[in-house]
């Protein structure tokens, strides 16, 4: 059976709700600490396992308590975790400050997440093994030899590819080609093609630069949410339902998780798209990343409230 296989960031999250943005020196008295299990690539499979796919974790863990914080929200959703590899030393940690606006602030120390070693060949391997129609989702937060590795056997086996540029300066142009769908929001895209992408004009134009340099289809997620989405067969502007915000951790990864379980589902792109907007909205009305995740009806709700309009025409 096809399944999700997520590779990425494994973290312990520490969430405070912060009266205000951090900015320069000084003190802020926060409240509401939660311990969250998080990462990028744990996120994705959770959400790909709770709107029913089969899910698969390729991360490290360090070898201290926060391993057992980090692979509890996956564990209990009933993810794959043995492909999670455990390292010497610190788990993945992430301090994230969310302010009233919901415009999240995060510190990272990667710690376990890049003692991946001499390990490229055996997550190659992995994914060269897995079952015809399966999606391989990508994030950056682990060395690029392993990034590497996992698409190039993707390409060769004929597994779709889902890769979010976070951080974008780790994404270099050969592997573009190798990419089915790219997935950075509006910064990343800036950072990537030099646009200004604080415009849905702006997005079109970083969206279309990033598939003539190879990518076969560019997502952009807009500030607003949403995004365009340029294909082989033209550009979408997709527009998310306006909701009420409150904490846009793991809104990024809601969008790639959608993303996939769409794809995995046999849904043309636009369609996939759609459903990864849904998901990215709803993540942003609840606090958390893998707590405020839908499961597969609300998922399609939402979907319905989702408006395309096709920026060609």
């Amino acid at each position: 059976m096809s399944l999700v296989i997520s590779l990425g960031s494994v973290n312990a999250d520490f969430t405070v709700a912060s009266p205000t943005n951090p900015a320069g020196p000084g003190t802020i008295l926060a409240s509401d600490l939660v311990r969250r299990s998080g990462g990028k690539a744990a996120n994705v499979a959770v959400l790909a396992r709770r709107l029913g796919a089969d899910a698969v974790l390729l991360g490290c863990v360090g070898d201290d308590d926060l391993a057992v914080q980090a692979l509890a929200g996956p564990r209990a959703e009933g993810v794959d975790l043995s492909s999670v590899r455990r390292r010497p030393g610190p788990t993945g940690y992430a301090s994230i400050a969310v302010p009233p606006d919901g415009a999240k602030t995060i510190m990272l120390a990667p710690g376990a997440n890049d003692a991946w070693g001499d390990e490229a060949d055996a997550v190659a391997a992995e994914v060269g093994a897995a079952p015809a129609g399966s999606v391989l989702v990508v994030d950056l937060e682990v060395p690029g030899e392993v990034v590497d590795a996992a698409l190039r056997a993707a390409r060769e086996r004929g597994v779709t590819t889902v890769v979010d540029p976070a951080p974008p300066a780790r994404l270099a142009d050969p592997l573009l080609p190798s990419i089915d769908h790219l997935t950075p929001d509006h910064h990343e895209a800036g950072e990537l093609t030099g646009e200004d992408t604080s415009s849905v004009e702006g997005a079109q134009r970083a969206a279309a630069q990033l598939r003539r340099r190879g990518v076969h289809t560019a997502h952009v997620k807009l500030a607003s949410g949403g995004c365009v989405t340029a294909t082989p067969d033209g550009c979408w502007l997709v527009e998310a339902p306006e909701v009420e915000a409150v904490d846009a951790t793991g809104a990024g990864d809601a969008f790639a998780g959608g993303l996939a379980w769409g794809l995995l589902e046999g849904r043309s792109t636009i369609d996939a798209a759609v459903l990864a907007v849904a998901a990215s909205t709803i993540a942003v009305t609840e606090h958390g990343s893998q707590e405020a995740y839908p499961d597969r009806s609300a998922l399609l709700a939402m979907a319905e409230r989702v408006v395309v309009r096709d920026l060609d025409g």
